[in-house]
């Protein structure tokens, strides 16, 4: 458990690193920020893939700033380089591979994370095995969710009133009439953001039942 820089293929990546102890790591998984940046509660959530088995690294997408405030935290996810975001997250999954020597390696994020998430299933370049997706804003068009390839499980609050339950469903049609496994769900009576139990949205059975989907779902498509 650490906050680590390190380099791959030229691009230099900052984050937070977690490994499994007392057990044989079972993949790799990348863990995307809220658009807050890189929190204790995000390096928490990697601490917790980790003590199920997993190598989990956070990449800090902002390089070292963290939001309290709303308006501060939409500055820096406006500022935030898409472009670069996408170097660094393939890098990061590439590093694990290299430098761990996992075969496999997923990807989960949330709120901003999630639609990054969502993005890295998109991109050929990032060779990610399975993603989890949590209230991912900004849903891309069905026509770059039909070149998806990978798993893909979604967790989205039916309250969440930035993200339509149409765009969830679209979603989910998408990747079911193309044949791609997924499991894609709309929690009742959940907002944004119901995962992070340091906000008012939080809600315990959502966030719960999210959560063992997740371990199982990487569990199953990244071993």
């Amino acid at each position: 458990m650490s906050d680590i820089t390190v380099e791959q293929n030229g691009i230099e990546i900052q984050g937070y690193l977690s490994e499994p102890e007392d057990q044989e790591t079972k993949a790799g998984l990348i863990v995307i920020q809220e658009w807050w940046g890189l929190t204790d509660d995000i390096k928490e959530i990697a601490d917790r893939y980790a003590v199920e088995g997993f190598l989990a690294f956070a990449p800090d997408m902002y390089h070292g700033d963290v939001a309290t405030e709303p308006d501060e935290a939409k500055k820096l996810a406006m500022s935030m380089e898409r472009d670069l975001a996408a170097q660094e997250i393939d890098a990061a999954i590439a590093w694990l591979k290299e430098e761990y020597g996992v075969t496999s390696v997923g990807c989960v994020g949330y709120c901003m994370g999630g639609g990054l998430t969502l993005a890295t299933a998109i991109r050929p370049s990032s060779n990610v095995g399975a993603v989890h997706v949590y209230y991912g804003g900004g849903m891309p068009s069905a026509e770059q969710i039909a070149t998806i390839t990978v798993p893909v499980l979604g967790s989205y609050g039916a309250e969440d009133g930035g993200i339509p339950a149409e765009q969830v469903d679209m979603l989910r049609d998408t990747l079911t009439s193309n044949g791609v496994t997924n499991d894609i769900k709309l929690y009742p009576g959940a907002e944004h953001s119901f995962f992070n139990d340091t906000r008012p949205a939080y809600n315990e059975d959502a966030a719960m039942d999210s959560w063992m989907k997740s371990v199982e779902w990487f569990e199953e498509y990244l071993g």
